[in-house]
Order: structure tokens, then C-alpha cells, then sequence
């Protein structure tokens, strides 16, 4: 980093990781904050993470106004320089006071990887916050054997128990979704297992628990603590289970066609052909982005595979022609999913009315195997 331009702030930056596993609703709660901390007259820079390109994070985040990077094609661990460089350019051009970082969801090991070395190598410029995991309710009572439904296999499980280990705070997301009985059999668990971190229950739909999580995370430093032990030969197997598909698609220009409606057809054609064949979806994520406009956008979210399509922002007027930007995540052969969506977007097209959809850009993959770029360790 620029240590001359940095220098000119008398005070050092505060940066946030707000981790979890995939559709753990890192993203909601990543805006919620930079939302909050806006409100308080603080400047807010995000940096998104993927190990691919064409982020439905980065571009529902741009959305809402605010200024953000994006470092793809690996996790934090091993782009550690590409974020001092997103840091970099996100000082240039808005000069935050707070970073808010976003690490990919099949990403662990970030306080050895991430936090200590930002501290130990760029302390003079940043206050580490508290390491944030957050977790989607019921996968997690599903994963701690509290109640039947889709999982996935063990090596996988291994990757989100370990962004479990390393938490400060587990923060359970989506918490509207859980009765009194499921919340407390759900924080036993967590405390049972991982009895270092603090168990929060938030949620950004209703508001509850957010002010004290978000408060406890600005006033508050991360505490230097032994890192944990991670087989990275396991990881990296963990990691190469699951499949990997970004994609573009271009829409119109013909008729006005319900933008809404189309996301919701091509979530739900996909995740009809992903259950047939016994897949367990990670996360599916959508954006529409109209090509007249002001920014505004339509975004879809699946985060299991026996969930509904859930349309979490969307479009109040129809559109003529735009694109969509396809995130998809699943515990699959990454063929299976570049099959699933080219089947499925004709149909999805179909359905709707005045809509012509073709695909611009796919790709499909396996994580490769994680090689952090530093990393320190510490007895605590």
C-alpha cells in the first residue's frame, strides 16, 4: 500500500471481514453495514472476492451507490497483495475511513492468511476489526444434525466448520427464520463446538440484532489468539467438490418483457434440473441490470436446493433489453451446471413474454487448490 497518501489520515482505517460459507447472506449484511456506517457520515469502501469473474455481489453492492473493488480469480488468502492493491485504489479514489471486506464462500484460514498479516505488515495503517462468520440458520441446523434436509459431504463440511474455528463473532443471518426452540438448540451447538467465539443472532429483514453486532464490531479490535491447525491437502479437496459457474446473459431488444418474472423462471428451471440429478446448491444467485436506467436492479437468491427462488430486490418497471449476471455454486460436477443453465434458459425466455435472452459469456470450474500468499502464525 501507499504508505505517502495513507499518512496524510491522522487516524488508521478500520477494516472488516465478514466471512461464512456460500449464501450465508454475507452480502445483505456487508450493505447493511456500509449502509449504517454512511448514515454516520463515514466513508465506506467494499472489496468483493471470487474465484471467478462477473460478481452478482460487486454489481448489487455498485448498485446501492457504493464505491467497491472486486479481486477475482482466487480467494483472499491467495490474492493477498490484490487486496492491499483494491485498498489502494479505493483510498485514491474515496478515501474510506472503513474497508469492508467479503471473502469468498468457500474461502477459510483468513486469520492467518488475511487479518494477522495486514496487522503485522500494515498495522500503521489499519485497526482490525473482530472476524465476522456468518451462517444461513437452517443450513446450519442441518450440518449440526438439529433437523433432516440436503447437506453436503464431509470434506465439504470441513471448509465451513473451519470458518467456524477461527470466528471472533458467529453471527447467525436470516435469524426471522428461526423459532424460539430452533435459536436456542442452534446456539448450544455452536458454543458446544466452537467455545472461543461469541454467538450473535442478526437479521437485516427485521433489524434485530444488528446494532449489536454492528457496534461491537467499530468498537472493537480483533485479539491476536493461536491460529488454528487446517489440513490445506483436505481443503483443497473440500474446495475441488464443488462446481463453479458464472455467466452472462444478454436480453432483448424487442418488447417490454417483466424482468422479475424471468429471474424467477430461469432460478427456478435450473434448480428443477440440479434436484433431479440430486445436486445440493450452494448458493444460485441472479442480477438483471436494465440498460436504460438509474442503477436500479432485480437480483434473485437460492440457498439450498429445496428453498424457493426468493426475489430479493426487485425491478418496479418493466425493461426492454439488459443483462444478467449468473453466479451459481453447487456441489457438482461444474459440467452439470453449464448444462443445467443452457437447458434452462430457453424455457425461462419462453415463459415470459417479449423476452429474447441469448448467453454472452460462461464459465465453468473446480476451485484450484489454495496457496496463501502469506502466512503467519501465532501461539496467542
Amino acid at each position: 500500500m501507499n504508505t505517502p497518501a495513507a499518512a496524510e489520515s491522522p487516524a488508521r482505517a478500520l477494516y472488516v471481514m465478514i466471512g461464512g460459507f456460500l449464501g450465508a447472506g454475507k452480502t445483505t449484511a456487508v450493505a447493511a453495514l456500509a449502509q449504517r456506517l454512511s448514515l454516520k457520515g463515514r466513508r465506506v469502501g467494499l472489496i468483493t472476492n471470487d474465484q471467478g469473474q462477473e460478481l452478482v455481489d460487486t454489481a448489487m453492492l455498485r448498485s446501492k451507490g457504493f464505491a467497491t473493488e472486486e479481486i477475482p480469480g482466487g480467494c483472499f488468502c491467495c490474492r493477498f497483495n490484490s487486496l492491499v492493491d483494491a485498498a489502494d485504489r479505493l483510498s485514491e479514489a474515496t478515501r474510506p475511513d472503513v474497508f469492508i471486506a467479503e471473502p469468498v464462500g468457500s474461502c477459510t484460514d483468513l486469520v492467518a492468511t488475511v487479518t494477522y498479516p495486514l496487522r503485522r505488515m500494515y498495522g500503521d495503517l489499519f485497526r482490525i476489526a473482530p472476524l465476522s462468520v456468518l451462517l444461513d440458520p437452517v443450513r446450519a441446523l442441518r450440518v449440526f444434525g438439529l433437523q433432516a434436509g440436503g447437506s453436503f459431504s464431509q470434506k465439504v463440511i470441513y471448509i465451513y466448520k473451519k470458518q467456524l474455528e477461527e470466528a471472533d463473532f458467529i453471527v447467525v443471518s436470516k435469524s426471522e427464520l428461526l423459532d424460539l426452540e430452533q435459536r436456542e438448540a442452534l446456539k448450544k451447538a455452536i458454543a458446544s463446538e466452537f467455545p472461543k467465539a461469541e454467538v450473535l443472532f442478526a437479521s437485516v429483514r427485521t433489524g434485530d440484532g444488528l446494532e449489536e453486532w454492528f457496534s461491537k464490531l467499530e468498537s472493537s479490535e480483533q485479539v491476536e489468539r493461536r491460529t488454528m491447525d487446517v489440513d490445506y491437502a483436505v481443503y483443497a479437496e473440500g474446495e475441488a467438490l464443488l462446481g463453479w459457474l458464472n455467466a452472462t446473459v444478454a436480453c432483448g431488444p424487442e418488447l417490454e418483457f417483466d424482468a422479475n418474472a424471468f429471474l424467477r423462471a430461469f432460478a427456478a428451471e435450473i434448480q428443477s434440473r440440479l434436484q433431479a440429478g440430486g445436486t445440493e446448491i450452494a448458493h444460485l444467485k441472479m442480477t438483471f441490470s436494465p440498460d436504460a436506467g438509474l442503477g436500479d436492479i432485480a437480483v434473485v437468491n437460492l440457498v439450498r436446493s429445496d428453498f424457493v427462488p426468493e426475489l430479493a430486490i426487485r425491478l418496479e418497471q418493466p425493461a426492454s433489453s439488459g443483462q444478467v449476471i449468473v453466479n451459481l455454486r453447487a456441489e457438482a460436477d461444474p459440467e452439470m451446471l453449464a448444462r443445467a443453465l443452457r437447458e434452462s434458459l430457453p424455457v425461462a425466455a419462453q415463459a415470459v413474454a417479449g423476452l429474447q435472452a441469448h448467453l454472452e459469456h460462461l464459465e465453468f470450474f473446480r476451485p484450484g487448490k489454495p496457496v496463501p500468499t502469506h502466512r503467519v502464525e501465532s501461539q496467542g
